[in-house]
């Protein structure tokens, strides 16, 4: 069984509110500067129609359209596809039940999910099985989930007992986190062979207890984040040879975190690239 989560349910005016603060053009900057584009990008078939299933505010819709690729969004939240528009008005977007597409069987090159599919207490089959049927046999899926990792394994009865507590409390499910094992289970249940995993995001994990540190080696910016007039965050500025003391310990607490071992430990979301059948 997945990691259950309890909190607040995952209903389609907690996400309008989760997005309200959030900019569209700045979730498009982070999205052209995370690695996490880069592996999307290789995963995808170089050419056809591609959907993100739950792309909320849009921001991959946008940045691989203004890479040349065809590329669709689809929320069941019609606030977040209006903001999506404003920033864009040419993108095709559209409202839809993800456990039921409006899209021909078969029509689709690629499908992307991204942190959607562990919202459903009743388990990520009946959107992982429209994403199927929509599919053309040797399409890509390209879905990402929270991870059951290393930590969480090992604080694994201390986090059921706290979402016993919260959901004793009144809490609502929230979402579930996945091992490897678990996200490979429901893929080729659905006539998927998955390729390869991607743990990512291991800062998540430190980022409300250390953002004392965060802010002493990163400056206060956020990541893709750029500086006035448009130098990239981390370049050094004008005139220094040799990279600051903060440059140096960032770049290696980077290199600490992005390890195998480190993602394996600490990855707070892991990508699977599956083939459909």
């Amino acid at each position: 069984m997945p990691l259950a989560f309890y909190a607040r349910s995952a209903t389609e005016a907690f996400w309008s509110e989760h997005w309200a603060g959030e900019d569209v053009e700045a979730l498009v900057r982070i999205a052209r500067d995370s690695p996490l584009t880069d592996l999307i990008e290789r995963a995808l078939p170089a050419d056809g129609v591609v959907l993100e299933g739950g792309c909320g505010l849009g921001p991959y819709v946008l940045l691989l359209r203004r890479r040349g690729r065809v590329v669709a969004g689809a929320d069941w939240s019609l606030d977040a596809l209006r903001r999506c528009r404003a920033a864009d008005s040419r993108a095709p977007l559209a409202v839809m039940d993800l456990g039921h597409l409006a899209v021909r069987s078969g029509s689709l090159a690629g499908y992307i999910s991204l942190g959607v599919v562990e919202h459903d207490e009743r388990g990520p089959d009946a959107i992982v099985a429209d994403a199927a049927r929509a599919l053309a046999p040797g399409g890509r899926l390209v879905l990402s989930v929270p991870y059951w990792n290393g930590v969480r394994r090992i604080l694994t009865r201390r986090l059921v007992e706290e979402g016993r507590r919260v959901q004793a409390a009144g809490g609502q499910f929230y979402q579930y986190a996945f091992s490897r094992r678990e996200v490979r289970a429901f893929l080729e249940a659905r006539g998927f062979r998955v390729l390869s995993f991607h743990p990512y995001d291991p800062a998540r994990m430190f980022r409300a207890r250390f953002r004392w540190l965060a802010a002493r080696l990163g400056g206060g910016a956020r990541e893709g984040g750029t500086r006035e007039g448009g130098a990239p965050a981390d370049a050094p500025p004008r005139g220094r040879a040799r990279p600051s003391p903060r440059r140096i310990a960032r770049a290696a607490l980077r290199r600490a975190l992005y390890g195998d071992a480190s993602l394996r430990l600490f990855g707070h979301m892991i990508l699977a690239v599956a083939v459909k059948r």
